[in-house]
Protein backbone atom coordinates (compact mmCIF):
# COMPACT_ATOMS: atom_id res chain seq x y z
CA UNK A 1 0.00 0.00 0.00
CA UNK A 2 1.53 3.19 -0.77
CA UNK A 3 -1.16 5.89 0.33
CA UNK A 4 -0.22 7.66 3.83
CA UNK A 5 -3.89 6.25 5.31
CA UNK A 6 -4.28 5.07 8.70
CA UNK A 7 -4.64 1.29 8.77
CA UNK A 8 -7.06 -0.41 11.01
CA UNK A 9 -7.94 -4.13 11.27
CA UNK A 10 -11.74 -4.76 12.40
CA UNK A 11 -12.11 -8.87 13.55
CA UNK A 12 -15.10 -10.12 12.74
CA UNK A 13 -16.52 -7.87 10.12
CA UNK A 14 -18.19 -9.30 7.62
CA UNK A 15 -21.73 -8.73 9.08
CA UNK A 16 -23.42 -6.97 11.48
CA UNK A 17 -21.43 -4.89 14.47
CA UNK A 18 -18.09 -5.21 12.31
CA UNK A 19 -19.18 -4.95 9.55
CA UNK A 20 -20.54 -1.49 10.38
CA UNK A 21 -17.58 -0.33 12.19
CA UNK A 22 -15.41 -1.34 9.21
CA UNK A 23 -17.92 1.11 7.14
CA UNK A 24 -17.42 4.10 9.63
CA UNK A 25 -13.66 3.71 10.00
CA UNK A 26 -13.28 3.69 5.77
CA UNK A 27 -15.81 7.04 6.01
CA UNK A 28 -12.69 8.43 8.25
CA UNK A 29 -10.05 7.85 6.37
CA UNK A 30 -8.69 4.17 7.24
CA UNK A 31 -7.50 1.95 4.94
CA UNK A 32 -9.75 -1.02 6.48
CA UNK A 33 -8.90 -4.96 7.13
CA UNK A 34 -12.07 -6.80 7.11
CA UNK A 35 -11.32 -10.00 9.03
CA UNK A 36 -13.82 -12.66 8.66
CA UNK A 37 -13.42 -16.43 9.59
CA UNK A 38 -15.90 -17.98 6.72
CA UNK A 39 -18.27 -15.59 5.53
CA UNK A 40 -16.20 -14.30 2.05
CA UNK A 41 -19.27 -13.27 0.35
CA UNK A 42 -20.27 -10.91 3.29
CA UNK A 43 -17.04 -9.89 3.89
CA UNK A 44 -16.05 -8.96 0.17
CA UNK A 45 -19.27 -6.92 0.42
CA UNK A 46 -17.98 -4.86 3.39
CA UNK A 47 -15.12 -3.93 1.19
CA UNK A 48 -17.11 -3.10 -1.90
CA UNK A 49 -19.33 -0.67 0.43
CA UNK A 50 -15.81 1.11 1.86
CA UNK A 51 -14.74 1.56 -1.77
CA UNK A 52 -18.35 2.87 -3.45
CA UNK A 53 -17.68 5.34 -0.34
CA UNK A 54 -14.61 6.43 -2.09
CA UNK A 55 -12.23 4.29 0.96
CA UNK A 56 -9.97 1.38 0.66
CA UNK A 57 -10.46 -1.77 2.51
CA UNK A 58 -9.24 -5.79 2.37
CA UNK A 59 -10.52 -8.62 2.97
CA UNK A 60 -8.57 -11.56 4.87
CA UNK A 61 -10.03 -15.01 6.11
CA UNK A 62 -8.24 -16.22 9.70
CA UNK A 63 -10.02 -17.76 12.82
CA UNK A 64 -8.80 -14.94 15.18
CA UNK A 65 -9.05 -18.00 18.04
CA UNK A 66 -5.99 -19.67 16.35
CA UNK A 67 -2.83 -18.28 16.87
CA UNK A 68 -0.83 -19.38 13.46
CA UNK A 69 -3.88 -18.30 11.55
CA UNK A 70 -3.84 -14.74 13.32
CA UNK A 71 0.26 -14.85 13.02
CA UNK A 72 -0.31 -15.18 9.06
CA UNK A 73 -2.90 -12.54 8.97
CA UNK A 74 -1.15 -10.08 10.71
CA UNK A 75 2.32 -10.69 8.95
CA UNK A 76 0.16 -10.44 5.56
CA UNK A 77 -1.17 -6.71 6.63
CA UNK A 78 2.17 -5.69 7.84
CA UNK A 79 3.64 -6.78 4.74
CA UNK A 80 1.73 -5.33 2.72
CA UNK A 81 0.61 -1.54 4.65
CA UNK A 82 3.42 -1.57 6.98
CA UNK A 83 1.59 -1.03 9.86
CA UNK A 84 -1.43 -1.38 11.83
CA UNK A 85 -3.23 1.51 13.52
CA UNK A 86 -6.11 0.70 15.05
CA UNK A 87 -7.31 -2.77 15.89
CA UNK A 88 -10.84 -3.19 17.12
CA UNK A 89 -11.56 -6.88 18.28
CA UNK A 90 -15.11 -7.42 17.43
CA UNK A 91 -14.91 -11.18 16.79
CA UNK A 92 -16.64 -12.98 19.41
CA UNK A 93 -18.67 -16.31 20.65
CA UNK A 94 -22.34 -16.77 20.10
CA UNK A 95 -23.45 -17.34 23.76
CA UNK A 96 -25.62 -19.97 24.76
CA UNK A 97 -28.69 -18.52 26.28
CA UNK A 98 -28.81 -20.66 29.57
CA UNK A 99 -28.23 -20.66 33.54
CA UNK A 100 -26.12 -22.98 35.29
CA UNK A 101 -28.49 -25.78 35.92
CA UNK A 102 -28.59 -26.46 32.64
CA UNK A 103 -25.62 -25.10 30.57
CA UNK A 104 -23.12 -27.65 30.21
CA UNK A 105 -19.34 -27.18 31.16
CA UNK A 106 -18.27 -27.68 27.57
CA UNK A 107 -20.45 -24.95 26.22
CA UNK A 108 -19.70 -22.46 28.83
CA UNK A 109 -15.69 -23.05 28.26
CA UNK A 110 -15.88 -22.82 24.62
CA UNK A 111 -17.71 -19.35 25.08
CA UNK A 112 -15.48 -18.25 27.52
CA UNK A 113 -12.02 -19.81 25.92
CA UNK A 114 -13.01 -19.11 22.49
CA UNK A 115 -14.36 -14.77 23.40
CA UNK A 116 -10.91 -14.32 25.07
CA UNK A 117 -8.84 -16.20 22.52
CA UNK A 118 -10.34 -14.02 20.13
CA UNK A 119 -9.01 -11.12 21.67
CA UNK A 120 -5.60 -12.90 23.20
CA UNK A 121 -3.96 -14.09 20.07
CA UNK A 122 -4.61 -10.87 17.77
CA UNK A 123 -3.30 -7.94 20.46
CA UNK A 124 -0.56 -10.43 21.52
CA UNK A 125 0.90 -10.45 18.07
CA UNK A 126 -0.05 -6.84 17.01
CA UNK A 127 0.82 -5.27 20.17
CA UNK A 128 4.71 -5.47 19.18
CA UNK A 129 4.42 -3.59 16.06
CA UNK A 130 2.21 -0.51 17.62
CA UNK A 131 4.84 -0.43 20.50
CA UNK A 132 7.69 0.05 17.49
CA UNK A 133 5.99 2.89 16.14
CA UNK A 134 5.03 4.13 19.50
CA UNK A 135 1.21 4.64 19.23
CA UNK A 136 -1.86 2.93 18.28
CA UNK A 137 -5.20 2.66 19.13
CA UNK A 138 -7.12 -0.67 20.66
CA UNK A 139 -10.98 -1.24 21.07
CA UNK A 140 -12.80 -4.40 22.37
CA UNK A 141 -16.08 -4.80 22.07
CA UNK A 142 -17.57 -5.81 25.18
CA UNK A 143 -21.36 -5.82 26.55
CA UNK A 144 -22.77 -3.55 28.96
CA UNK A 145 -24.39 -7.30 31.02
CA UNK A 146 -20.67 -7.18 32.62
CA UNK A 147 -21.05 -6.62 36.20
CA UNK A 148 -24.66 -7.69 36.37
CA UNK A 149 -27.16 -10.61 37.62
CA UNK A 150 -28.07 -12.44 34.12
CA UNK A 151 -28.82 -15.97 34.74
CA UNK A 152 -29.54 -16.47 30.97
CA UNK A 153 -26.51 -14.70 29.97
CA UNK A 154 -23.91 -16.67 32.57
CA UNK A 155 -21.37 -17.25 30.27
CA UNK A 156 -22.02 -14.56 27.86
CA UNK A 157 -21.24 -12.28 30.88
CA UNK A 158 -18.75 -14.11 32.74
CA UNK A 159 -16.89 -14.15 28.76
CA UNK A 160 -16.85 -10.18 28.17
CA UNK A 161 -16.41 -9.60 32.19
CA UNK A 162 -13.04 -11.58 31.27
CA UNK A 163 -12.36 -9.23 28.02
CA UNK A 164 -12.46 -6.17 30.22
CA UNK A 165 -10.03 -7.13 32.62
CA UNK A 166 -8.06 -8.47 29.83
CA UNK A 167 -8.50 -4.77 28.31
CA UNK A 168 -7.20 -2.79 31.29
CA UNK A 169 -4.24 -4.61 32.17
CA UNK A 170 -2.84 -4.38 27.74
CA UNK A 171 -3.94 -0.48 28.92
CA UNK A 172 -1.91 -0.82 31.91
CA UNK A 173 1.01 -2.35 29.84
CA UNK A 174 0.63 -0.59 26.31
CA UNK A 175 0.18 2.87 27.90
CA UNK A 176 3.88 4.26 28.44
CA UNK A 177 4.43 3.31 24.53
CA UNK A 178 1.27 5.79 23.14
CA UNK A 179 -0.71 3.51 22.85
CA UNK A 180 -4.32 3.49 23.98
CA UNK A 181 -6.88 0.73 25.05
CA UNK A 182 -10.61 0.61 25.87
CA UNK A 183 -13.67 -1.30 26.15
CA UNK A 184 -16.83 -0.11 23.95
CA UNK A 185 -20.03 -2.05 25.73
CA UNK A 186 -23.25 -1.64 24.28
CA UNK A 187 -26.93 -3.21 25.44
CA UNK A 188 -28.64 -5.03 23.13
CA UNK A 189 -27.85 -4.63 19.47
CA UNK A 190 -30.34 -5.34 16.98
CA UNK A 191 -28.32 -7.74 13.74
CA UNK A 192 -28.85 -10.31 12.18
CA UNK A 193 -27.09 -12.72 14.90
CA UNK A 194 -29.52 -11.31 17.23
CA UNK A 195 -33.43 -11.92 14.79
CA UNK A 196 -34.20 -14.81 17.14
CA UNK A 197 -33.44 -13.62 20.50
CA UNK A 198 -35.09 -9.39 19.76
CA UNK A 199 -38.56 -10.28 18.86
CA UNK A 200 -40.65 -7.24 18.44
CA UNK A 201 -42.32 -7.49 21.34
CA UNK A 202 -38.68 -7.85 23.68
CA UNK A 203 -37.34 -4.60 21.21
CA UNK A 204 -40.14 -3.11 22.65
CA UNK A 205 -39.66 -3.78 25.84
CA UNK A 206 -35.68 -3.31 26.45
CA UNK A 207 -36.73 0.06 24.63
CA UNK A 208 -39.06 0.94 27.25
CA UNK A 209 -36.19 0.64 29.50
CA UNK A 210 -33.91 3.28 28.09
CA UNK A 211 -34.09 7.02 28.02
CA UNK A 212 -34.03 7.53 24.29
CA UNK A 213 -37.50 4.60 23.91
CA UNK A 214 -35.30 2.31 21.78
CA UNK A 215 -32.59 -0.36 21.16
CA UNK A 216 -28.97 0.00 19.75
CA UNK A 217 -28.36 -0.32 16.31
CA UNK A 218 -24.80 -1.60 14.70
CA UNK A 219 -23.96 1.67 13.08
CA UNK A 220 -24.52 3.20 17.10
CA UNK A 221 -21.78 1.13 18.01
CA UNK A 222 -19.94 2.25 14.65
CA UNK A 223 -19.39 5.90 15.76
CA UNK A 224 -18.45 5.18 19.32
CA UNK A 225 -15.86 3.23 18.25
CA UNK A 226 -14.39 5.40 15.56
CA UNK A 227 -14.55 8.68 17.98
CA UNK A 228 -12.72 6.13 20.65
CA UNK A 229 -10.20 5.89 17.91
CA UNK A 230 -9.96 9.56 16.98
CA UNK A 231 -6.93 11.32 18.57
CA UNK A 232 -9.89 13.34 20.87
CA UNK A 233 -9.58 10.33 23.17
CA UNK A 234 -5.85 10.41 22.83
CA UNK A 235 -6.15 10.82 26.87
CA UNK A 236 -8.61 8.07 27.52
CA UNK A 237 -7.58 4.58 28.07
CA UNK A 238 -8.41 1.38 30.24
CA UNK A 239 -11.95 2.59 30.15
CA UNK A 240 -15.14 1.17 28.98
CA UNK A 241 -17.31 3.15 27.19
CA UNK A 242 -21.24 2.23 27.67
CA UNK A 243 -23.85 2.86 24.35
CA UNK A 244 -26.82 1.70 25.73
CA UNK A 245 -29.70 4.61 25.11
CA UNK A 246 -29.78 5.24 28.53
CA UNK A 247 -30.73 1.98 29.82
CA UNK A 248 -29.07 2.36 32.73
CA UNK A 249 -30.36 5.85 33.82
CA UNK A 250 -34.08 4.82 34.62
CA UNK A 251 -34.71 2.68 37.79
CA UNK A 252 -36.88 -0.08 37.23
CA UNK A 253 -39.35 1.58 39.36
CA UNK A 254 -39.61 4.77 36.98
CA UNK A 255 -40.79 2.68 33.84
Amino acid sequence: MTDSRPVALVTGASRGIGAAIARDLGSRGHHVVVNYRSDAESAESTVRAIADAGGTAEAIAADVRDADQVNAMVEAVLGTTGRIDALVCNANIQPPFADIRSLPWQVFLDKVGGELACAFHITQRVLPSMKDRGRGRIVYISSSVTGKAAPALLAHGTAKTALEALMRNVAADAGRAGITVNAVAPAAVATEATTDVLSPAYRDHLASRSVLRRVMEPDDIARVVGLVLDDGFAAVTGQIIRVDAGFEVLAPSAV
